[in-house]
């Protein structure tokens, strides 16, 4: 392959574009199967299409020849980036959180008013000192969801994606797009795109592995999340080179079928008829004992670990009745009159409702330490880093 082919199609360059002029037009439209008959589509398709296949890699990490026999790891989804000072002081300082050789991130915008229009993966990047990859998962027609929509300032870019960062040299990088779980164009919150799995060959002192970047979708059914799991999982096994591997990201493991509001809230009622008390104790922490019990069997039968790569139990996404954003949030797809059951379920235990989103799975890797969650993340503002916690794991490839 030619080096500065490659190089182009790697640089940021490859996600210009000048498709915001089209948003206007494409925002008629309330299904993507309309959106893609249209003339304007068949007008931007080109530029979409190799926005959506993108991969950019940009290396800004010192070659470090020091011996290192563990692999330090880290997966948080950050909220689109959106408090990007007090994250990039969690990822040097936080006596937890920093030094790790793998970053795994999810929801990072590149040209977004919510996020100051940064592109927050290479902001990181040149921040941490590392290398990065980014995927763009979807092209943003609107601001965003919720409080989002009245973030100061238009998107200049208006993309969104998910992220790999490492110390060392990353190979082989490339992604495997996911099927939607539900109609990206139909709703308050319309999109171009899907979401993608993020895969590279990392080249690491204590031995070459491969890392996963994973997001499964949030509005879907159980049965769709465990079919984008198996389809990441198809492709792992295809690639020529099998290697010590491993998965981390943002599974949205929240026991619902949420592909629409009508089947979110017949869930709702059907975990208040299996008690409230228990379904908060029992089920949001532990979604592989029943509800996402499919998704995870998918792993092991492929020989992947998840028990002992993750403190089992331990929440990664909080809702509190409280939390005015979130409540925003949640109200642009949920009906009003839903609001007085979900509080009510809510003080019966507390106020705040605790659920397992964010894991690691790995296949041939040994486990070093305990793996931790990582909670109550503020910035210099005392405003929460993002609305879910980090997750964090030191292992060492398989020795054969």
């Amino acid at each position: 392959m030619n080096p500065e082919t490659d190089l182009k199609r790697n640089s940021p360059d490859i996600l210009d574009h000048r498709l915001n002029e089209f948003f206007p037009e494409l925002l008629k439209f309330d299904s993507i199967e309309a959106t893609k008959k249209s003339e304007v589509y068949r007008k931007i398709k080109p530029d979409v299409e190799r926005i959506l296949n993108a991969v950019v890699q940009e290396n800004y990490a010192p070659t470090i020849n020091k011996k290192k026999d563990t692999i330090a790891a880290l997966a948080w989804n950050i909220e689109r980036g959106n408090r990007f000072a007090g994250i990039v002081e969690a990822l040097k300082n936080h006596a937890q959180l920093k030094d790790k050789d793998l970053l795994l991130l999810t929801e990072l915008d590149y040209g977004m008013a919510r996020s100051q229009n940064r592109f927050v993966a290479r902001d990181l990047a040149e921040e941490l000192n590392l290398n990065y990859a980014f995927a763009p998962c979807y092209i943003a027609l609107q601001k965003g969801s919720g409080v989002e929509e009245y973030a100061a300032g238009e998107n200049t870019k208006s993309l969104h994606g998910l992220a790999m960062f490492s110390k060392y040299a990353m190979k082989n990088v490339h992604a495997v797009p996911l099927p939607n779980g539900k109609d990206k164009m139909f709703g308050k919150e319309k999109r171009l795109g899907y979401l993608r799995a993020l895969i590279a060959d990392i080249e690491h002192p204590a031995g070459e592995f491969r890392a996963v970047t994973l997001h499964l979708d949030a509005h879907s059914s159980r049965q769709h999340r465990q079919t984008q799991m198996r389809i990441v999982l198809d492709h792992l096994d295809a690639l020529a080179s099998p290697l010590p591997t491993i998965i981390g990201g943002d599974w949205n493991t929240t026991t619902y079928n949420a592909q629409s509001a009508n089947r979110a809230i017949a869930g709702y009622f059907r975990r208040v008829a299996m008690g409230v008390k228990n379904v908060t104790r029992n089920h949001y922490p532990f979604p592989d004992r029943y509800f996402e019990r499919g998704l995870f069997q998918e792993l092991e039968l492929r020989g992947y670990d998840y028990k002992t790569l993750n403190e089992i139990g331990a929440g990664t996404l909080h809702y509190d009745a409280e939390n005015a954003a979130y409540n925003t949030n949640l109200g642009d797809w949920v009906p009003r009159w839903c609001f007085p059951f979900i509080f009510w379920a809510a003080r019966r235990v507390g106020g705040r409702v605790s659920a397992r989103l964010d894991w690691f799975a790995g296949k041939r890797i040994e486990l070093v330490g305990e793996p931790q969650t990582v909670g109550d993340l503020f910035d210099a503002e005392n405003v929460s880093l993002s609305d879910h916690d980090a997750i964090i794991l030191n292992f060492a490839p398989e020795k054969v």
